[in-house]
């Protein structure tokens, strides 16, 4: 990194990492007040002549991507001395980090995950990109039960053909050899994951390359050890021809859908993403903008986009280069892994400098263990000219096209704990749960089933604000004048949610 060049329009807070690989911030940008995650490449990956192209190609791939599943890049700057990364943070943890610590996430939970990761890869596939390294690791989860797919470090667009590559634990049969992939395959490591989000355990836990790629290939799914209503989901999604699996993850979904329903009940979404949210919150230490900045000797996760492995090792820091939403390989939002006070995160790639040609090859992918090296020929090699060329002034970063954004503000939960009728008042007890920072407005419309009782009208109660994520418990009462033998309450928050409850006078 060049001197103290910092990326303009940002303010630093404080680090979340630094090491071998490069530094990265926790900053804001300074005309929103938005949260980001600034990842400053050190001088040995700058100049490396396969990764920076490499990483500006990927940058290129995902583009088009812009989706609120999937982690969100920003901007990407260079300079002849610098380079550095602006991502979407995202404070939470990742599901490995859930499964890790708690095991299974139970049906509901598992079947928000999945839907949060298909509704992202069918955002990806749309855009004609297959992701070919879905894994726990790469799925963050928040304190709401929101979950983001993050790391297309390996992606390539659909159809094309590659070496194989990716996680061996979730690797689909096809991906085992070179040749083309598709949505299909994504859909596979989906369902492995999901898998494990119900039991706890990855589908094959056996140890090896050669053993998992029999196991993935031949061996049949243990669906046994999954929730009988869920197991025609897992053993269509892990089908070993990939003819004969879902053709996209938007197929999947609609099953997905359907089944969930069938099974759990209109509420089964609700549940899981307060289930979800809870398990994260156990780990709320860990978040980036909660818990403590790293420890020196914090090594974070890398996803190798150059030819030649970059190993993680103690004391070096290596921020996940990985895609995020909006356009980009990135380094995505940051967490920390259990155990050590490590941070990774996911965060934008570059977008290519026009004339800046695509590697037509993937680059290996992370995983637990060594991956199968690509072997997939590469037909025309990354230009190994520097972005800008040096010249006697001080050249302007070159900077991307998307700014960051104040989290959207959404209603995620809206219960009517009790409402309660004694004498002529009326009592509702209300809890809403917010994402995002707000505001929000919620009123209350009391009626009765009694022409006789005075009725007031919707609002008359008096509209409360709450700011803020989390769940706000709010109290509302109605005197009718009069006693009222039934009545009735409509809730409304001022983002369309409504909850409605009756009930009936009780003695005094």
């Amino acid at each position: 990194m060049g001197g103290d060049w910092t990326v303009p329009g940002y303010r630093h807070l404080r680090p979340l990492g630094e090491g071998a690989s490069g530094k990265v911030m926790l900053a804001v940008h300074e005309a929103t007040n938005a949260p980001v995650a600034i990842k400053y490449l050190s001088e040995r990956l700058r100049t490396d002549e396969a990764f920076l192209p490499r990483f500006r190609a990927e940058a290129r791939l995902m583009s088009r991507l812009d989706d609120p599943h999937v982690v969100r890049f920003y901007e990407y700057a260079e300079t002849p001395d610098s380079a550095a990364l602006v991502m979407e943070l995202v404070d939470g943890v990742t599901l490995k980090d859930v499964i890790r610590a708690e095991g299974a996430t139970g049906p509901e939970a598992a079947l928000l995950v999945l839907k949060g990761s298909l509704l992202g890869l069918a955002a990806a596939h749309a855009a004609g990109v297959v992701h070919r390294d879905y894994k726990p690791a790469n799925v963050l989860v928040d304190d709401q039960g929101h979950s983001k797919l993050a790391d297309f470090g390996i992606a390539v667009r659909a159809g094309e053909e590659v070496g194989a590559s990716g996680t061996p634990a979730y690797m689909a049969p096809e991906q085992w050899a070179a040749g083309a992939v598709g949505a299909a395959t994504d859909v596979y490591a989906a369902t492995a994951v999901f898998y494990e989000c119900l039991t706890g355990e990855r589908p094959f836990p056996v140890k090896g390359h050669w053993a998992l790629a029999a196991a993935h290939r031949s061996h049949p799914v243990p669906v046994e050890r999954v929730p009988q209503p869920l197991r025609g989901l897992v053993a269509y999604g892990m089908a070993k021809n990939p003819d004969h699996r879902p053709r996209s993850a938007a197929v999947f979904l609609e099953d997905l859908e359907e089944v969930a329903l069938a099974a759990y009940g209109p509420g089964w979404e609700e549940r899981g993403r307060v289930r979800l949210a809870a398990l994260a919150a156990l780990l709320a230490s860990l978040f980036p903008l909660t818990g403590a900045p790293p420890e020196a000797g914090t090594a974070l996760a890398l996803t190798r986009l150059g030819r030649r492995r970059l190993a993680m090792a103690t004391g070096a820091l290596v921020a996940a280069v990985v895609a995020g939403g909006g356009g980009a390989a990135v380094l995505a939002g940051v967490h920390r892994s259990l155990g050590a006070h490590t941070s990774a995160t996911s965060s934008p790639a570059p977008i290519a400098e026009p004339g800046t040609p695509p590697a037509d090859s993937p680059s290996p992918s992370p995983s637990d263990s060594p991956s199968p090296e690509t072997t997939a020929p590469t037909t025309s090699s990354p230009a190994s000219t520097p972005v800008a060329s040096p010249a006697t002034t001080p050249p302007r970063p070159l900077i991307t096209r998307r700014s960051p954004t104040v989290p959207a503000t959404s209603v995620t939960g809206l219960t009517i704990g009790s409402f309660t009728l004694t004498g002529t008042v009326a009592t509702a007890q209300v809890t809403v749960t917010v994402s995002g920072p707000g505001p929000v407005t919620v009123s209350a419309a009391f009626g009765a089933d009694t022409p006789t009782a005075q009725v007031a009208a919707a609002g008359d109660s008096g509209a409360q604000t709450v700011s803020g994520s989390g769940a706000h418990d709010l109290t509302f009462t109605h005197d009718y004048g009069e006693r009222c033998p039934a009545a009735r309450v409509t809730v409304t928050t001022s983002l369309g949610r409504t909850a409605e409850a009756k009930t009936t006078c009780q003695p005094e």
